[in-house]
């Protein structure tokens, strides 16, 4: 499917579309602060959320949506990416149709 791989992730203009974003790494204060700082900045909204801490490793999984059209979604990701590197985590957001179809037995 190049075209569903063109369209979310080359940042193409999108209305009303649901992500996938996870955040991986060693735990340390302000992690779910500083992803949901850029989240807000870009009027991205948390639609269901799950986090743990596996010893010193912290994950979280979110289902996020947008309703702005014309989203720039290259954009939020290079800003989430550079937030987790400043947070010191690997953070990735993929668009809900790609994550479930990679993810399909």
């Amino acid at each position: 499917m190049p075209d569903l791989h063109k369209r979310f992730n080359e940042g193409s203009s999108m209305s009303s579309s649901r992500f996938i974003i996870t955040v991986i790494g060693i735990d340390k204060v302000g992690i779910v602060a500083g992803i949901t700082q850029i989240m807000a900045q870009y009027s991205v909204n948390i639609v269901d959320i799950t986090q743990t801490i596996m010893d010193e490793l912290f994950t979280m999984i979110m289902l996020a949506e947008i309703k702005e059209e014309n989203f720039d979604l290259a954009a939020f990701q290079q800003a989430m990416s550079m937030k987790g590197q400043e947070l010191g985590v690997e953070v990735k957001v993929q668009h809900e149709d790609a994550f479930r179809f990679m993810h399909r037995i």
